[in-house]
């Protein structure tokens, strides 16, 4: 397996310019035409998505670039939780590896060489769970190319078979085992909420896969890599995704770097986790600061 690509698995819904600027990005990857890339394109949910579902699926007949190019057309609207969980669980288990991709993330020229390698050099490193090829925009001096920590970014991200078996959706059983450290640990030390995404998903106000991938993780103690130079952007940051805010503090520049140096020391990288927690928590200001303008702006327009 490790002397063989990854199959790329993109899940594409109803925006085609995304989808556009996503498989462009992908075409000029140095690997491209050495992979296979498995498309999953979700059914319409109602009428109103049926045009750009449509204008999505006529583009996708004109992809070429790759080894191979398969698309599957949902007969029904699956959303994108279960199509991403049924989807990868279908390829990494034929396949034995993945590279996911959803369909507004724009991808750097070398990023399907660093997720393969990184792949390859953490395939028998089983406490190594996951590959992400998205990093926050944080200072890099000091730190390796690669880092690893607790917290699983699925911005374009890898994974193998043997450790996506272990993968549960199961909301009532993480909220019962979950402990007050465990919440507190999953949380970055309390940075940022994620274990809230849990409580959402149970409360029916989310339908999300990610979040249960992160806390199977973490509760096996599994380690995720990330470059400290991102190989992604996500473009759905803009206001037309299900779940993103329009935002660009996420943004920064892709790595240019072909040749990247993996670490073999097993440990949480505590200088990069540090980084991230300020993020998180400047974020916080950052937004508090802007409500406040907000409320001020319109109480003045009163007065």
């Amino acid at each position: 397996m490790k002397n063989k690509l990854s199959p790329i698995v993109l899940f594409v819904y109803n925006r085609p310019e995304h989808t556009k600027r996503t498989l462009e990005a992908l075409q000029n990857n140095d690997l491209a035409q050495d992979s296979e890339l498995i498309i999953f394109s979700d059914e319409a949910k109602n009428e109103g998505a049926r045009e750009s579902v449509d204008e999505v699926r006529a583009y996708l007949d004109s992809i070429s670039g790759f080894k191979s190019t398969t698309v599957i057309r949902r007969e029904k609207n699956w959303g994108l939780a279960s199509s991403i969980i049924d989807g990868v669980t279908k390829i990494v288990s034929e396949y034995g590896k993945v590279i996911v991709l959803e369909d507004d993330l724009v991808t750097s020229k070398y990023f399907l060489t660093f997720m393969n390698d990184a792949l390859s050099f953490y395939e028998d490193e089983k406490n190594v769970w996951h590959i992400s090829g998205w990093n926050y925009p944080i200072e890099r001096d000091g730190l390796d190319d690669v880092f690893l920590w607790r917290l699983m970014n699925c911005w374009g991200w890898a994974t193998w078979l043997d450790r996506w078996d272990k993968y549960e959706k199961n909301i009532d059983k993480t909220l019962r085992e979950f402990t007050k450290d465990d919440i507190k640990g999953l949380n970055l030390d309390n940075a940022e909420p994620f274990f809230n995404q849990v409580v959402a998903n149970k409360n029916h106000k989310l339908d999300t896969w990610a979040i249960f991938w992160y806390t199977t993780i973490f509760k096996n103690g599994g380690f995720c890599l990330n470059p400290s130079q991102t190989f992604v952007e996500n473009i759905g940051n803009d206001g037309s995704g299900m779940n993103c805010d329009q935002t660009d503090a996420y943004t920064a520049s892709l790595s240019s770097s072909s040749a990247v140096r993996f670490v073999d020391t097993l440990e949480e990288n505590t200088v990069a986790l540090n980084r991230i927690k300020r993020f998180y928590r400047d974020q916080k200001k950052s937004f508090i600061s802007r409500f406040s303008n907000k409320v001020l702006s319109l109480f003045l327009d009163k007065v």
